[in-house]
């Protein structure tokens, strides 16, 4: 480097130090763009959303202080005995055969503590080594006998980890482990259970979208672990249980598939009146001890998955722990992570006793990602759509029933200070400086403050931060808010969208306004003065999700309707038809076969074409025709032997598809720039 060009460096850096500006952040950071949109809704908050699981073998299960530090969390459900112990417990002499059961947590014990949280219990009925006879006794005598109110029983707990996909963790006694003996004692179970105490709710239990065993069907087997099992059991049940380690931070992205997928092989299933069936996710948890299972890192992907499921209607989202025990020891962002996951320390120590975790009852940080969650999202709120344009900064929002907003901001930079300017669709916030809750790293509680504007805050590095709006102008005298929608006739470009009417405010509706999310973006697609309306130019294999809005004669305008999603089809009619077959499936690829047809002139050569839906999907190899990938679309070129398709004549062509993500097939296929009938 020339002489002038390092004293005219030194002396930008003696600047910067007299400024006390370090000179990695000499240059300011661009502020990041957040956008809430009230008139994108999503699901209401349910009042079981904040959720915990409790074992016996944790020798703090419903003592008072775990119960009084799960209330300050805002824990609203709690799930017993505790995951795989499950399938080995008997309640009625509170054993566990094989398995350590601890003092003092028996029914009763768990139960008084439930009770002391404020919150409501899920019961796991014994499937492995169990029977349907001792599950119905066990809602008796909660119910009939004690009075507990027990509402929610699950069916055994992730009974295909019972070998019969290779792999063997869940203990189960039954000569047959498919899922079809699994799915007739579901029925078995739910009619005793039921006869003991009708309004209960059962629930089954179904694999993960893109988790293992999800999409693997065994030898001997006519389906999928959820194909099977709500073939046959989906008119007996009431809830669907997933559950969810993703193993890493950033996987947030995923769940809106994850839970649409679940919900469309529900409704191809189970059978009329699917719709009831609900999804609760009783065990969920980061499942990255490497990353930071119980420090800063960890609460931040916590509270960004609590807030994504349950913005995407699951019912229950319970994190595995209360308490755990020490693990894999690491330091993560200047603390030290125990690899423990629990919510809260269980004081254990390493086997040589080289490191110990706090005194007992210690929250780690999750517990406070919880807590700020239930702050942030009350039952009764409804999810509205936010988004930001910085990867680092997550955004998620509600609407209170008091007209006032809230809005959860993530930012999950190690080093970075992020600026946000937020902006908002369907709301005037009131001027002033809204309420603000902030957690930081290593912080060891919620603080609370007067700070920023609505437009206007900054977030510290790796910290959640929630403000809270009011809105300018009183929110009374507007219409009600539109009932469900719900979608018929649809096609590849058209659908037919019907509502309940809405009550009236303080003026007449005069109209009903139809709106599109598009990310935080609404679209309108129309409006009518009626109650159902067709909407037209859709594009093909595209996933809609919609609300309707009713605004009276002044202006005013209602809350946002539960979202509807649909899916379009394709041309009924086509020049070309084309089949996507699934030949073998394992969980994080597949091969798939193409059955080109072709309807109209014939064909001189061709050209396939179709985009793979999510980035987490890909091209592995292909054959019977030359592939090639560019970005997310696929198109695979006719060889020398198979280029020519008379009317009426067909092909065949096979791929490996890879995916690391919940596997969204692709659904739009043109042959020669003509969009195809997916058959």
């Amino acid at each position: 480097m020339p002489k002038f060009s390092l004293r005219a460096a030194s002396a930008v850096l003696l600047t910067l130090t007299a400024l006390n500006i370090p000179a990695a952040y000499a240059d300011e950071v661009t502020p990041v763009a957040v956008t809430v949109n009230a008139r994108a809704a999503l699901a209401t908050v349910p009042d079981t959303g904040i959720a915990t699981n409790q074992a016996i073998w944790d020798t703090n299960l419903g003592t008072d202080a775990t119960a009084d530090l799960l209330k300050d969390a805002g824990v609203k459900l709690l799930r017993y005995p505790g995951g795989s112990y499950s399938d080995i417990y008997h309640w009625a002499d509170h054993t566990a055969p094989g398995g350590y059961v601890a003092p003092n947590t028996d029914f009763d014990t768990f139960m008084r503590g439930v009770r002391r949280t404020g919150a409501q219990p899920m019961v796991t009925a014994n499937y492995g080594t169990g029977t349907a006879e001792e599950a119905a006794a066990w809602v008796r005598s909660a119910n009939v006998t004690k009075g507990y109110g027990v509402k929610y029983w699950e069916i055994g707990n992730e009974n295909y980890g019972n070998g019969h996909y290779g792999s063997a963790w869940e203990a189960d006694d039954h000569a047959d482990k498919s899922p079809a003996e699994y799915a007739r004692h579901v029925v078995s179970y739910a009619d005793a259970m039921k006869a003991a105490d009708p309004t209960i709710k059962i629930g089954a239990v179904l694999t993960t979208a893109a988790n293992w065993p999800d999409a693997i069907v065994a030898d001997g087997d006519n389906g999928t672990w959820n194909k099977v099992v709500l073939s046959i059991a989906g008119p007996k049940i009431d809830f669907v249980i997933l559950h969810w380690y993703p193993g890493a931070l950033d996987k947030a992205a995923h769940v809106p598939d994850m839970i649409q997928l679940t919900r469309q092989q529900i409704a191809k299933y189970a059978g009329s009146g699917s719709d009831r069936i609900g999804i609760a996710m009783t065990e969920f948890n980061t499942g990255s001890s490497s990353a930071g299972t119980n420090t800063q890192p960890g609460a931040l992907a916590a509270a960004d998955a609590y807030a994504t499921l349950l913005a995407n209607g699951v019912f229950t989202v319970n994190w595995w722990n209360v308490h755990n025990g020490i693990g894999n020891v690491t330091q993560v962002e200047g603390h030290t992570d125990y690899g423990d996951f629990g919510l809260l320390s269980s004081a254990t120590c390493t086997s040589d006793g080289s490191v110990c975790e706090p005194t007992l009852n210690t929250p780690f940080a999750p517990y406070y990602a919880l807590q700020m969650t239930s702050r942030f999202a009350r039952p009764g709120d409804q999810f509205i759509r936010a988004a930001t344009d910085q990867a680092k900064v997550t955004a998620h929002a509600t609407r209170r029933p008091n007209g006032d907003l809230s809005v959860l901001l993530i930012n999950k930079s190690s080093d970075t200070s992020y600026p946000v300017t937020i902006s908002y669709s369907g709301f005037s916030p009131a001027s002033g400086a809204p309420a603000v809750l902030t957690h930081t790293n290593g912080a060891t509680s919620i603080t609370s403050s007067t700070a920023g504007s609505a437009t206007s805050q900054t977030l510290a590095p790796l910290s959640l931060t929630t403000i809270v709006l009011h809105p300018s102008t009183p929110q009374t005298g507007r219409p009600g808010t539109p009932g469900q929608p719900t979608a018929t006739n649809v096609t590849d470009k058209t659908a037919t969208i019907s509502w309940p009417t809405a009550a009236s405010g303080a003026r007449p509706i005069v109209k009903y306004e139809l709106h599109r999310q598009n990310g935080a973006i609404s679209e309108q697609l129309g409006e009518t003065a009626g109650t159902s309306l067709t909407v037209n130019n859709l594009t093909p294999g595209t996933r809609y999700t919609l609300n309707v809005l009713a605004r009276d004669s002044g202006g005013g305008l209602s809350w946002a309707s539960p979202p509807l999603t649909f899916t379009t089809g394709t041309p009924a009619s086509s020049a070309c038809a084309v089949r996507l077959t699934i030949q073998t499936d394992w969980a994080s690829g597949y091969v798939g076969t193409i059955d080109i047809t072709n309807n109209g002139a014939p064909i001189n050569g061709w050209t396939l074409n179709f985009g793979w839906p999510r980035t987490w999907q890909s091209l592995g190899s292909g054959w019977s025709a030359v592939w090639t990938q560019n970005g997310s679309d696929v198109k695979a070129v006719n060889e020398a032997g198979n280029g020519s398709l008379p009317t009426g004549g067909s092909t065949s062509i096979g791929f490996v598809g890879n995916y690391n993500g919940p596997n969204v097939l692709p659904a739009v296929f043109t042959l020669n720039g003509t969009v195809c009938t997916t058959q």
